[in-house]
Formats: C-alpha cells, structure tokens, sequence
C-alpha cells in the first residue's frame, strides 16, 4: 500500500505510468491495423485517439514541470514503435509507402529492391500484383506525432528521383550508339546492342535518355527484323541484348507507357517468348511484368495476345524462367478480361498441373485463386480435379498465405459444384482441417473456411430432414 501511495502522490510517475500504458495500447491497436487486412474504422480511429491522448500527456506533463532534473527523467526517448520501423533499413520511417502485399517499407528502400529487379514482398515473399507505391498516410502521421512526443525531427521524405545529370559527351555517345544499331554492319550492330544493354543497366540517365526522342526506341529495335541471316540463323546474342535492354528501360517508370505503346515492342517480346534463349525468354517475360504495371499497359498486352506464348512457357517449366513468367500472368490476370484470355488460352491446367508437381507453389496458387473468380475457370478446375489437391495443401502447407488461396478457391468450387463438398466433409471428419482453419487462418481463410462449414451443416440438415 506504501508503493501505491508514493505513486499516486508523485506526479512524474504518474505520467510515465500512464504514459506507459497508453504506449502498450498504441502498439497492440498498430499491430492490429499492420496485420488485418479487415481491420475496421473503428481500430484505426481509437489508435489516432490514443496517440492524441499519449501527446497530451506528454505536453502537460512537460508544462508542469519543476525542474529541470524532472524534466529530463520524464523526457528519456522512449523506444521507437516496432511497426515504425522499415523491415529493410531498419530505421524509423519518414516516407512510409504500402507494397501491394500490404507490407509497409521506407520508400527510398523498397523502390531499390523492386528496381532490382525482384517482384514479391521482401517480408511475406507474396508474389506483387503490382508495384505501385501507395503513401500509408496513417504511418506517416503516428511516426509524426511520436517524433514530435519524443522531441526528435523528422527531416523532410527523402524522395530519391533526383535523376543523375547526362553530359553532352554521354548525349552524343547514346545517338552514335543507335545510329550503329539502325545503319552499321551487323557486327557493329552487335557491338552497339551490348553497350546499350550494359549502359541501361548500370545508369538510370541512359534510361530516360530514351524518352527524350521518338526515335529512339524504334531505332534500338531495328536489327531484330533482320535478325535472320540468310541462311535462317537467328541471332540470338543480338536478340538478348535488344530485349533485355527493352526490360532495362522499361524499369523506368516515365518510360513504361512510351515503351509498351511503341508498335513493334510486344511483338517482338513475344517472338522472344518463343524462338529466344532462355535467357532472353526470362529476360522477355520480366519486360512484360514490368510494362503492365499500368493497367493501360495491362489491356494492351493482353489484346496483342501475349497470355498464349507465356503460358506456353510456363508449361515449358525451365526453372531460369518461371518465376518471370508467372510474375508477367499474375499481373495481366488482374484485369478481368485477361482471365478469359488466359483461360481461353489453357491456363488452368498448365497451372494446376505444375502445382500438383510441386513447382512453383506459392506464385501459382494466387493467380490460381484470381483465376477462380471467373465461371469457366471454375468449371475446369472441378473437372480437373482441383479439390483433392487443394485440400493436401490447406492440411499439409505451413504458409498462410497458400492456405488462404486453396480455402478460397475450394469455396468458389464447392458454391459452383455442390457434389465437391463431399470430399471436404470427409477431408473435415477425418482431420478437421476446416475447422482449424476457421480458428487459425488469415481473416479472409477463416472467412472462406466458415462458409464451407457452413455449408457443409446445411447439407447433413437437409439429409437429416429428407
């Protein structure tokens, strides 16, 4: 009793008490928004009234002091919030972006590893369906308030698109390049291809050189219609610099648009598809994933027929290339009218059977699951046997993000094709993998899961009743 006393007399500790607790609420309600795609208004709402709270308390407190020594006890840095911290610097965040995974990361940082070239989220390896940045105003405005609790200042967003300067020698070099590359002999012509391939690459200003003349790409691709010599030998080393310098410029996002809309490029990424190394296959594929990051692109390479050559190659199943191919598949398939395509074009049982062979997993269970919301895709997933398959991985898999995508989609085929349930009702009497599901999934699994449950009731009601 003699403690309590002493508490709640002393001013000072009874602000760091509070404010204690009032940091503990603040890291569950964040943790919360962080990790449930579902969270609701109301959550977000009690985290903002929270760290209101927590900076009203730090400011009275402030004002009220006596002394300077107590002054200096009461503003000791309290630990930085976990979640305002990026996963990839490890440092507190000052332009806090949102991957498509729903992951947040300092933006400076997760623009470097996607313009390295990797297409999943660097914490939960969720293949992206696009690589859009969104700015998580939210984050911004927690991290802001904390720092202003702490006494810390936080500097301006560092938005990294400060573009290197090109000198006129390096001007001149660029155009003297593609004069060879439109004019020169073939040798020179090769020459010329693997410059521009290492240049684009390693320098960022050659890559926006490219949008600063309507020629130019046109110029990059002239050797590739003549990339057959007379005796009908293709020049593949040729063809691999001209397309990987394509995906070089298209990481560049002012050129994605100028580079997809440049009539010969996805015709000649799509010859590449097919008649390429394997290299320049992968090399094509990762081009197209990039380039549909914008939907306009996304429609464009969906009407000019590329679903067909990529899924092809998927069922080639070349390890060098399939991680490119499925990235390029996932992105086109998010548009509606490419889920057609794409099934037209066989996809589900190229993409079923790979699964079933244990390939690929993970990337092809999501485009999979975006297939499902369309009726002939879930048609041949029934007659395919997608049910038994699906139901070994929701039992056997230890990612929640491939349980999630299998629950989903058995959710869509058993709605579609109610004589599917019964291996699900066997599959729950056996080992209640539903039911667990239901209790330990991903908000959307347990969500998927209660409705095969529910279904699942209603059919031994309606025996009973019968």
């Amino acid at each position: 009793m003699a403690k309590t006393g002493v508490l709640s007399s002393d001013p000072t500790l009874r602000a760091r008490a509070r404010a204690a607790e009032l940091k503990k609420e603040l890291q569950r309600l964040v943790k919360t928004i962080v990790d449930d795609e579902d969270c609701s208004v109301q959550t977000i709402d009690q985290a903002k009234h929270t760290l209101c709270a927590l900076r009203e308390l730090r400011f009275n407190t402030r004002s009220s002091a006596t002394t300077m020594t107590s002054s200096l006890k009461l503003h000791e840095p309290l630990p930085c919030p976990q979640e305002f911290i990026c996963p990839l610097s490890k440092k507190l965040m000052r332009d806090p972006v949102v991957l498509s995974s729903g992951q947040t990361y300092e933006r400076p940082f997760i623009e470097k590893w996607l313009k390295a070239g990797n297409r999943t989220c660097p914490q939960t390896q969720q293949v992206l369906s696009h690589t859009v940045l969104t700015p998580n105003h939210l984050a911004s405005e927690m991290i802001s308030q904390w720092c202003k609790s702490q006494g810390i200042e936080l500097p301006d967003p560092v938005q990294n698109r400060i573009q290197e300067g090109v000198t006129e020698a390096e001007r001149h070099h660029f155009f003297s390049l593609l004069d060879k590359l439109s004019a020169a002999a073939l040798p020179q012509q090769k020459e010329a291809a693997k410059e521009l391939r290492l240049l684009t690459k390693n320098m960022p200003s050659f890559r926006s050189l490219f949008g600063e003349s309507v020629d130019a790409i046109p110029q990059l691709l002239t050797p590739l219609s003549g990339t057959k010599s007379r005796s009908g030998v293709l020049h593949t080393d040729l063809q691999e610099d001209v397309i990987t310098t394509l995906l070089n410029l298209s990481i560049h996002d002012s050129n994605k648009k100028l580079v997809a809309e440049t009539p010969k490029v996805i015709p000649l990424l799509m010859e590449a598809l097919r008649f390429g190394t394997i290299e320049t296959k992968s090399n094509a594929a990762a081009a197209i994933f990039t380039l549909s990051a914008l939907d306009s692109n996304k429609t464009l390479i969906g009407k000019s027929g590329a679903l067909k050559p990529l899924i092809d190659l998927l069922d080639e199943g070349h390890p060098l290339a399939m991680k490119d191919v499925a990235s390029a598949i996932f992105n086109l398939c998010i548009i509606h009218e490419n889920k057609a395509r794409a099934v037209r074009d066989g996809a589900v049982s190229v993409i079923l059977k790979k699964i079933m062979d244990g390939v690929l997993v993970n990337e092809l269970l999501a485009i999979l699951a975006m297939l499902s919301t369309h009726q002939r895709a879930v048609e041949e997933m029934g007659e395919l046997g997608v049910v038994p398959c699906l139901i070994r991985i929701v039992r056997e898999s230890t990612c929640e993000r491939n349980k999630e995508n299998c629950i989903a989609i058995l959710h869509t085929v058993c709605l579609n094709d109610r004589t599917k349930l019964k291996a699900l009702r066997e599959e729950e009497n056996a080992h209640g993998t539903i039911s667990k599901l239901a209790l330990d999934g991903t908000s959307r699994a347990k969500r998927k899961a209660n409705g095969i449950l529910d279904r699942l009731r209603k059919g031994v009601n309606i025996t009973h009743t019968a």
